[in-house]
């Protein structure tokens, strides 16, 4: 027995002569990294008078028990060559950094240079590992930096978080970006590091990167800063050379997306070095007893695990037994509620005196870190102490409070920026350490407090807030345009919610493993979500909406047969039930009253088996651009096609976000994207008017920045719509590089309907039967002057202008006559008269 190529060698020499001894295992499963000391282990094994056969290495199997021991690390590399690795924050720039840096090593100077990069699966804000190698004589390492010289952390959350020290070299170097002073650095940064710094007698640097990319224009940016200290640490070669290439390789990076970026990247290169403050390492740390790490969200089983090491990155080292019970890969729910990445710098802060509760910042928030509560007296008096308002409207026994979790903001500002409060901002960016103190207060409120949508409802954007969003802490980019869309939807329908997610942006924040930002209320309900591929998502989803209704069918057929066996009560709910089927909320009432009268009855055995499908499913179907324009359109054309109640929520970027940029059908003229280098010289698909074009199928585009209100009227429309339905939400994303920031993602997107570029409309089929035109306009007629401003107000657009002025004044005047054109059209299309006198 055997794997193939072990078969086939032992094969080749049966019978022979002489014949080797032959042992056959496995290396690298689930594309591991494969070290020396596990490459020695193999060699060891082979020593032994009866050596293990049929082998794992670099895995703990305490189920089969076929893995080798493996030592400790060793260093193999030859002498003088010196390893690096930088700990990155997702989009700070890290990585684009360090791959200038081994650019600059291997072009500039006699140095072989090697570089790999490992990111987990977070859209940014998550860790990036960027390992760099480099020497006289060729490296010929093929696995992952273990003794590095050089390490360098680019947020301070990560101390405690992964282990960054342990392997470092004596002698080596440790970098640190923070906000603190070296008082203050060496009060916080961990024992367990300090340590470590001592045993390898290691040199200590920190640095106040982000302050200075703040004070340079770059915002969170810090990479430049940080590159530029590397190089002055790292005595690779002369740093008045290195400053020279940095700002050559840096001209060739930026100089598209203006000269002012490239003039903040030179000063940041010459005022790097500058601000580097070194630590004196203490050998007395070396006899310091680590911290015990204080647990405070305990989980399952599962989150304890599995969960928690593999967000600490220690998930190589989890045994095959940790999987006990996860064999089919399924994932709780709720799973990002634990994580507490803490990697924002500043979060907001409310200030309640100033606060008119219009709850504006928890609608517009891409993460579900900022909620507004209804709070009764017992819920005040078992929290910790907090300050309370009365509340705005015609409630009795609640007062207001406005939380956000610290831990959970990634520190986009959009909350912030767009508070409408009269008096003064309600809501202030702080540091994070000065908000920190509400954390707990966080911790209970969105835990223990109760969600009282019964009191308000949510027929406004006010009053949709005090529902308890299904959809939280994912890992997309800090202001992300596409996930106020889903969390809107999950607050009003989460609890019923089935979803399909095609590929792309939203299936990798929608399910990070093992990062699960879908969770439940305090019933256990909530959306049901499963990926599926772009070229089938459509149907994937529509599949599912066809076994729920298959389902249903039969409890319909159930009911029939328990009518002569049921009280009239029973028999009053089946009747309400069979003809209210398609009637969620209806359908969700009547399962409360029906359950705990069939649970008395022997004879409903079958009929509560089925008792998840009582109440009418809301099924979703979510993807990008890419996915609705292209690779999925002709399944959304088929869907849609049919009579069946399914709703589809397309999250337009105008691009592939999720895979770098590139050119989709949604993409308009003019901008500057993969695969149209020069300009996408082809206008945008008009989606919209060709779902329209069908009659029966209810489509709204929308943009939550313009109109809040018609977004949640869209969402309302659409789910009651006894038919097929589309909305397509205008999403501003990071790589569209707007320039004001994605923390004014809001204000871009009422800057595109204001000037013309991202119309909003509904167009609902049931009008039509009241003798009523299905297409409605909304919002004031576009202020066409401002069409520039627009464009010019994102990299996407502005490169081409540096590229090629007079390609940009050609395909910039195509695209606002494309949008006029679109506009006029669906205007025609809207003063159709419809009354039978017509």
């Amino acid at each position: 027995n055997g794997e193939p190529l072990y078969l086939d060698v032992v094969e080749l020499f049966n019978g022979k002569e002489n014949s080797p001894r032959i042992i056959g295992g496995r290396y690298g499963l689930s594309s591991k990294d494969t070290t020396p000391a596990q490459i020695i282990a193999v060699y060891e094994n082979a020593k032994l008078d009866t050596p293990k056969k049929g082998f794992t290495v670099g895995i703990n199997d305490d189920v089969t028990h076929l893995s080798l021991p493996v030592g400790e690390p060793v260093s193999v590399v030859p002498e003088g060559v010196k390893e690096c690795l930088f700990y990155g924050l997702g989009s700070d720039g890290t990585v684009g950094a360090n791959k200038n840096s081994i650019k600059i090593i291997g072009d500039k100077t006699d140095l072989y240079a090697q570089a790999y990069f490992a990111y987990d699966s977070k859209k940014s804000g998550g860790v990036t590992r960027s390992h760099l190698r480099f020497g006289k004589d060729p490296i010929r390492s093929t696995y992952l930096i273990n003794t590095p010289s050089f390490v360098a952390c680019s947020t301070p959350s990560y101390l405690g978080k992964y282990d960054m020290t342990s392997g470092l070299k004596k002698g080596g170097t440790f970098l640190l970006n923070c906000v603190w002073s070296p008082e203050e650095a060496v009060k916080n940064i961990p024992n367990s590091v300090k340590r470590d710094l001592a045993k390898a007698e290691a040199k200590l640097f920190i640095i106040n990167a982000n302050k200075l990319a703040v004070e340079l224009g770059l915002r969170n940016r810090t990479n430049t800063i940080m590159q530029s200290a590397f190089f002055k640490l790292a005595d690779v070669i002369p740093f008045n050379e290195a400053q020279e290439y940095m700002k050559e390789y840096t001209y060739k990076s930026y100089i598209k997306k203006g000269q002012d970026i490239v003039d903040m990247n030179y000063n940041a290169i010459d005022r790097g070095a500058d601000e580097l403050i070194e630590i004196t390492v203490d050998p007395a740390w070396a006899d310091l007893t680590p911290e015990t790490a204080e647990n405070a969200y305990k989980g399952s089983h599962f989150v304890e695990t599995i969960a928690k090491p593999v967000n600490a990155i220690k998930g190589y080292d989890l045994p095959v037994s940790a999987f006990d019970g996860f064999e089919d890969g399924t994932f709780e729910n709720g799973m990002a509620a634990f994580e507490k990445r803490g990697v924002a710098v500043s979060v907001p802060q409310w200030i309640p005196e100033n606060c008119i509760q219009c709850n504006q910042c928890s609608f517009v928030c891409p993460h579900a870190v900022i909620r507004p509560f209804l709070i009764n007296e017992e819920e005040k008096a078992n929290g910790p102490e907090m300050k309370t308002l009365k509340v705005i409207g015609k409630v009795e026994g609640v007062e207001y409070r406005l939380q956000v979790s610290p831990l959970d903001c990634t520190g986009c500002g959009i909350c912030a920026n767009i508070c409408p409060a009269p008096k003064g901002k309600a809501l202030v960016m702080k540091p994070i350490a000065d908000v920190m103190p509400e954390q707990k207060l966080a911790d209970y409120l969105f835990n223990e407090v109760s969600y009282k949508t019964d009191l308000m409802g949510t027929a406004n954007v006010k009053t949709s807030q005090f529902a308890q969003p299904l959809f939280e802490f994912h890992g997309a980019c800090a202001g992300c345009g596409e996930t106020p869309y889903i969390k809107l939807i999950t607050q009003l329908f989460g609890d019923r919610m089935m979803v399909a997610n095609a590929t792309g942006c939203s299936s990798i924040y929608g399910g990070s493993a093992p990062s699960t930002p879908y969770t439940t209320n305090a019933k256990g309900e909530g959306p049901a979500w499963a990926s599926s591929l772009f070229e089938d998502n459509a149907e994937f989803g529509f599949g599912m909406h066809v076994a729920v209704e298959a389902l249903r069918d039969r409890i319909e057929v159930e009911m029939e047969k328990l009518e002569d066996k049921v009280s009239e009560e029973v028999k009053a709910l089946f009747t309400e039930w069979k003809e209210n089927r398609n009637n969620g909320e209806k359908t969700q009432e009547i399962r409360e009253k029906l359950l705990p009268l069939l649970e008395e009855n022997v004879d409903a055995k079958e009929l509560l088996g089925l008792k998840d499908y009582i109440t009418k499913k809301s099924q979703w179907i979510f993807g990008g651009d890419g996915w609705a324009n292209d690779i999925g359109y002709g399944g959304i054309d088929h869907v849609l096609a049919t009579d069946d109640d399914i709703n589809i929520l397309v999250m337009d970027t105008e691009m592939y976000s999720n895979t770098g940029g590139q050119a989709s059908k949604a993409t308009p003229s003019g901008s500057v994207v993969k695969f149209a280098a020069a300009g996408m010289p082809l206008k945008k698909k008009d989606l919209a008017g060709i779902c329209m074009s069908y009659g029966h199928i209810y489509v709204a585009q929308v943009s939550m920045g313009a109109d809040k209100a018609q977004y949640l009227k869209a969402i309302k429309e659409a789910e009651s719509y006894n038919g097929p339905s589309i909305i397509i939400a205008y999403a501003p994303c990071i790589s569209h590089g707007v320039r004001k920031g994605m923390g004014q993602a809001q204000e871009e997107m009422k800057l595109a309907h204001e000037c013309g570029y991202w119309p909003i409309f509904r167009f609902d089929p049931r009008l039509e039967a009241e003798g009523k035109n299905p297409l409605q306009i909304d919002g004031k007629a576009p202020n066409w002057d401002k069409f520039e401003e627009f464009l010019l107000g994102e990299t996407r657009y502005l490169t081409l202008t540096k590229s090629n002025p007079e390609k940009a004044k050609e395909l910039f005047a195509k695209n606002q006559f494309e949008a006029k054109k679109k506009y006029d059209k669906y205007q025609k299309l809207a003063a159709i008269d419809y009354s039978e006198e017509a």
